[in-house]
């Protein structure tokens, strides 16, 4: 688990964040940095430096004078993020239909088929990771600033919710399908398809998430460790 010396300030922040995104730190949670230090085998300095990056994300809350804790979102919030988002993303996907290149095109259908291998082997952690790369493209192939900084900002608040959203087997072939619709839009270069295709994908996430909690808790879902580790055993 030992970090390298020369990327430990990136690295760190890397970890902290999957440990997030999986569970591993609930919301609300304090973070211990003496565990985290020995943990990976870094100094404060560094951890520190990471801690903040997280807090820039929105996945961290700084505390004064008492360290940070994972931040922790309202049923509120999420609804929020995820009406948002699905506008973002759906906004990149119509803008990168009219000027995405085949290369790049031939890019999202590699990561599409890399997160379908995920996806058989039951590898949720990897089937996340290949299922961001995607959306990532395709922001990025939109080719705008100001939408690709709104997304930065938001992307890393929602990702814990992101990660929990395909909570049953149906919902994470649900999702793969969606994906595969995206893609065979996106490839016909149709604008308003792949744009509705995407805002909805976020909604059938947010409507999952909330099923899966009851839809009542003020507080939103729990995205702790033995609800992630319950996932990862119905979807294995």
């Amino acid at each position: 688990m030992k970090i390298r010396k020369a990327s430990l300030h990136n690295e760190a922040v890397t970890r902290i964040r999957d440990m997030i995104v999986e569970g591993q730190l609930e919301p609300g949670s304090k973070i211990s940095e003496k565990h985290l230090c020995e943990l990976f085998e870094i100094s404060r300095t560094p951890l520190r430096e990471a801690l903040k990056v997280l807090a820039k994300e929105g996945l961290l809350e700084l505390l004064p004078n008492r360290g940070a804790r994972v931040a922790k979102l309202t049923r509120k919030d999420l609804e929020d993020l995820f009406h948002v988002m699905g506008a973002l993303e759906g906004l990149a996907g119509e803008l990168a239909s009219g000027q995405v290149t085949e290369a790049a095109l031939n890019e999202i259908r590699a990561l599409h088929h890399e997160m379908l291998a995920h996806r058989a082997r039951g590898d949720r952690a990897a089937y996340f990771h290949a299922n961001q790369a995607i959306h990532d493209a395709i922001i990025a192939a939109a080719d705008n600033r100001v939408l690709s900084l709104q997304y930065e900002n938001l992307r890393g608040r929602i990702r814990p919710a992101r990660y929990m959203a395909n909570v049953t087997r149906e919902r994470w072939d649900e999702a793969v399908r969606e994906h595969g619709e995206i893609l065979e839009a996106l490839s016909r270069r149709d604008g308003p398809r792949v744009r509705e295709l995407l805002r909805q994908h976020l909604a059938h996430k947010f409507r999952a998430l909330m099923a899966s909690s009851g839809g009542d808790d003020k507080d939103g879902p729990r995205v702790g460790a033995d609800r992630a580790h319950g996932a990862r055993q119905d979807l294995g």
